[in-house]
Parts: structure tokens; C-alpha cells; sequence
């Protein structure tokens, strides 16, 4: 409203004379004191907030990397990221603490090697900054049970695990709600398996923001108004889902059973090339994108699309003809062209360390001073006594 009234008493001004028009820029800030010059530039925007983050459990695959990290590149240019390595999702089932500590380098490597500048945007462990577990605490005791035991992904994987089930599997979705509701963002990039997390989350957030927000907080000595900003989906370019190499109608996963299903981001040319020759296929002649009938095509297609930058109308025009045998050795050579600069980075970052460390110390600092603020809100809208801090000497 400031730079709003500048312009207004600026507009005022015409209807004076020329001479007096001159005075204008000097008067209005004698006037108005708290009003702006009305030559300073108003305050930039803040760029709109996405959050997102892959579990350091298994090998990345090429389906993260074409359908989340690739995406995550381009958004660099637009929008303030924040790109967390979620470590604390990894241990909702059994897990080997070496591995762990591994695979958590490994993803932060992965992530700049695909192409995630540690200068514009935010990269960091979940488990480096404390007001992720907090949060999730002071949401879990706001979260129905109810609307815990209605996620899907909880109810399928429960009943793989039986008695074995852990209660992390069951509230990490809240644990998923604190990771973005504590950066304030505004989209969260997600598929489709994961949809129904964030609308739990966006249901979370409108509870707090209920309960503890408005004009009640304000009352309490708060600042008042809502307390979480409630994120929108941010859904990936179409084409983007990969799927299994054995099975077209499923995602290709990093944490299924039969390696031959996926191609990793490691694998060596003459793997990737041996698992493209064994992928499933069909024996209809000819190629075709989008025929249901046909999963198997459609899923290489838009693979060979994505890795050499072409269209979908470039892609069907020139490999509508081909068979299986012709298409195959095609796709391996894409998709070992598009990984080299990944590998080659990858492999170079992981033989340097201590870079991945400092990279993750700094965006550990940068996540912590957003979240900390957050968390700090949360705390005194649910009315708990602010910590005490010594005076400084």
C-alpha cells in the first residue's frame, strides 16, 4: 500500500503547477513520512516457492531423473527451490545405517550433477535441519488418525509388511506435510502416487491455520492472519511418468525387486544397452504412442523422446516403421548419449567429498533460517513459551 499512496499523492500533483510539480518528490516524504520516495523502485516480488526431495534408498533411475530432477533444472530459472535429500523417509523400513549414509552423498551428488545449481537454488538433508521432526510432532497431535489410515500407499505397503509394519509408515505422510509447510511453499511438484499426501498436507495446514491462525492468534500477542501457506500441485510436463521396463503399466521404481525393470543413472553403456535389448516389448509390427493397448511402446517412445529432444510427432514420424529389433539399439544410444554429462559430473563429484559436504552445510544454514522462522510461529500460535536466551556478554 505504501508505493500505492506514493503514486496516488504523485497523481494529485498534476493538477498544480509545473513549479510545483517539481517540489513533489521532496514534499510527500515530508508529508508522509512512512511513504516512499516516490522514485524508489517498489520491492521485488518474491519469486513463488517449490519444494521437493527423493529418499536416498536405492539407486536413482532414469524415470527421477526425467521425471523430477530433469523438471527441477529448468524451474532454477523462475522460481525460489528449495531440493532436499529426505533422508528421515528413508527409515519407515528396515535399513542398513552404512548404506544410508551412502546413498544420502550419493543423492546430493546426483541432484548437482543433473544440473541443480548450489548458487540458485537450496540443497540439503532433511535430517540436517531439527524443525522438520519438531513440526512433524506439533502436526501429528493436530492430525485425525483417521485421515492417516486412509492414505493408500500406507494400506498397500502395510499389508506386504504385516506385524512387521512400522508406526513411521503410517505417520511419515505428516512428517511429509512439516517438510513443506515449514518452507511456506507455493507448488510442490508431485506425481501421481503422491497426490493424496499433499492434498493431506493442504488439509493439515487449513486445520492449523483454523485452530490456531486469524484473529485468535492475534488476540494471543501474535501476529495473526494464517500461520502455513497452503501449497498448490505443481504436476510435471506430460510424458514425463517413466515406466518399468518389464511392465508398462507400472512406474519405473529404484526400490523394485528385479533390476532389469529400471535403467539407474550409474549403469555402466553396456548395461544400459543389455537392459533395453531384454525390455519388454510386444509383437505387433510397427510403433505407436498412446495406443492403451500398447504400454510397452508408448513408455520407450516417450523415453526416446525425452533423451533426444525431440517431439512427439518427430519421434512417431520417424519410428512409426520400425521394428522392435531397428528401434532398440536406437534407444540404448539416446539414452547413453543423454546420461554421459550426468555420469561424468556424478563421478567427479564423488570424488571430491568434501565439496558434496560443503554444499550441504551451506544449504543446511539457508534451510534452517526459513524454517526456524516457520517453526517459531507455529510455536507461539499454538501457545507455547518462547525458549529462553542468556544475554549476550
Amino acid at each position: 500500500m505504501d508505493d500505492i499512496t506514493a503514486h496516488i499523492v504523485s497523481s494529485h500533483a498534476f493538477l498544480f503547477t509545473h513549479h510545483f510539480l517539481s517540489l513533489v518528490p521532496f514534499l510527500v516524504p515530508l508529508c508522509f513520512p512512512s511513504t516512499p520516495h516516490p522514485l524508489t523502485p517498489p520491492t521485488p516480488l518474491r519469486s513463488k516457492r517449490i519444494l521437493s526431495g527423493v529418499q536416498p534408498t536405492g539407486r536413482p533411475t532414469l524415470g527421477n531423473y526425467l521425471g523430477a530432477m530433469k523438471n527441477w533444472v529448468a524451474l532454477q530459472e523462475q522460481y525460489d527451490n528449495f531440493f532436499c535429500v529426505v533422508d528421515l523417509h528413508a527409515i519407515t523400513v528396515p535399513h542398513d545405517p552404512r548404506e544410508l549414509r551412502a546413498a544420502t552423498r550419493s543423492m546430493a551428488a546426483t541432484y548437482i550433477a543433473a544440473g541443480i545449481d548450489p548458487d540458485r537454488a537450496t540443497i540439503f538433508v532433511q535430517s540436517h535441519v531439527p524443525a522438520h521432526t519438531e513440526l512433524a510432532w506439533l502436526l501429528s497431535c493436530v492430525t485425525p488418525v483417521g485421515w492417516l489410515g486412509r492414505m493408500i500407499q500406507f494400506k498397500e505397503k502395510s499389508r506386504k509388511q504385516g506385524e512387521d509394519v512400522r508406526t513411521g509408515l503410517m505417520t511419515y505422510p505428516v512428517l511429509m506435510a512439516a517438510d513443506i509447510l515449514l518452507y511456506q511453499a507455493d507448488l510442490v511438484p508431485v506425481g501421481e502416487d503422491q497426490k493424496q499426501h499433499l492434498e493431506l498436507t493442504r488439509d493439515i495446514a487449513e486445520k492449523v491455520n483454523l485452530e490456531f491462525g486469524g484473529k485468535g492468534w492475534k488476540k494471543r500477542g501474535g501476529r495473526g492472519g494464517r500461520v502455513f501457506k497452503v501449497p498448490e500441485v505443481f504436476l510435471p510436463p506430460a510424458g514425463a511418468r517413466i515406466m518399468s521396463l518389464q511392465d508398462g503399466t507400472a512406474k519405473m521404481s529404484k526400490s523394485a525387486e528385479n533390476d532389469n525393470s529400471r535403467i539407474n543413472l550409474t549403469d555402466s553403456p553396456e548395461v544400459i544397452a543389455a537392459k533395453i535389448k531384454r525390455c519388454k516389448t510386444d509383437t505387433v509390427e510397427g510403433l505407436e504412442w498412446g495406443n492403451t493397448d500398447r504400454p510397452e511402446a508408448t513408455n520407450l517412445l516417450a523415453i526416446y523422446s525425452l533423451c533426444t529432444g525431440k517431439s512427439k510427432d518427430e519421434v512417431v514420424s520417424e519410428c512409426a516403421s520400425m521394428r522392435w529389433g531397428t528401434f532398440k539399439p536406437l534407444l540404448a544410444d539416446a539414452i547413453i548419449e543423454h546420461l554421459k554429462p550426468l555420469q561424468v559430473k556424478y563421478g567427479e563429484l564423488m570424488s571430491d567429498q568434501s565439496y558434496i559436504d560443503a554444499v550441504l552445510a551451506k544449504g543446511a544454514e539457508a534451510a534452517s533460517a526459513t524454517a526456524d522462522r516457520t517453526l517459531a510461529d507455529v510455536r507461539d500460535a499454538m501457545g507455547f513459551v518462547a525458549p529462553f536466551r542468556a544475554p549476550r556478554s
